[in-house]
């Protein structure tokens, strides 16, 4: 009888896995404004509004030039946002943010003022990877968040293992590294250790603020600031923690998956939508 109830129960809520990338995106948090934009033109000369408020010193502002947000360094705490006069740095509600070059995460500057998003892996990695990749998640000193929202892919509503990518228990069976933290001191030998047992051709993707650029313990003398100290890093995605489909988004466009969807994105809409 146990049996018939759950299943009955099962077939009145029908798919819950969301049909992302093709079809609608969960909608973001109403507190969670996405990726951000530095619209430099209206940064006025000499404002360091934005600077003051700022925790990890991730904007920029010199004498004479346009405003610089460093989005590797970037809480995304919307300080900035609510101190600037002009409205220079906007947020976009995109969940978009992934990028493959550690420069592409700094906006505004002589540079630009919105993010160049990752592209795919070359051909011939891609080809041996096939239609795969497995990760050994490493947390490198993380406080958890980054590792929980890594973890909510696995759950029924985002289901990672239907594009193919899980996370496994022995670097030996791994692709590559998925790392969170600001890779501490106590951690390095660990990372490099793991890094060493996962065979070749391998990659490594730096996940939240602290794996990029050590976040809000830049300049700490007890870590290396980030993955990148350490080990040649093909995927940066920023956050602090970043959105669960802010990872899978950079994921999937470092296995090429979302080439040939629209340059806007799939609409935004909600889980089981």
């Amino acid at each position: 009888m146990f049996v018939f109830d759950t299943i009955t129960h099962r077939l009145k809520r029908g798919c819950e896995t969301m049909a992302y990338p093709n079809g609608p995106a969960p909608a973001l948090p109403d507190r969670h404004g996405g990726a951000l934009r530095v619209e430099a033109a209206k940064c006025a000369d000499g404002c360091t509004a934005c600077i003051a408020v700022c925790p990890t010193g991730a904007i920029a502002h010199p004498s004479g030039k346009p405003v610089a947000l460093d989005l590797g360094r970037c809480l995304f705490c919307s300080e900035c946002v609510v101190a600037c006069p002009n409205h220079a740095i906007v947020q976009t509600r995109d969940h978009r943010m992934a990028v493959r070059r550690r420069g592409d995460l700094v906006l505004g500057g002589r540079g630009q003022e919105e993010l160049r998003l990752a592209d795919a892996l070359g051909d011939e990695l891609r080809g041996l990877l096939g239609r795969s990749l497995r990760l050994r998640q490493v947390s490198a000193g993380g406080c958890g968040a980054c590792e929980a929202d890594t973890n909510v892919l696995g759950t029924i509503g985002w289901d990672l293992s239907r594009f193919g990518i899980q996370f496994v228990a022995s670097p030996r069976h791994a692709d590559g590294l998925l790392i969170t933290g600001p890779v501490t001191k106590a951690m390095e030998l660990a990372l490099l250790k793991t890094w060493e047992a996962v065979p070749e051709p391998k990659i490594v993707i730096a996940v939240g603020a602290c794996a990029i650029s050590g976040g809000p313990f830049v300049g700490h003398s007890e870590h290396c600031g980030g993955a990148e100290a350490l080990l040649p890093v093909d995927l940066f995605v920023p956050g602090c923690p970043p959105h669960p489909l802010t990872i899978l988004d950079g994921l999937l466009r470092l296995l090429g998956r979302l080439e040939g969807l629209p340059a806007g994105g799939p609409p935004a809409g909600r889980v089981g939508a």
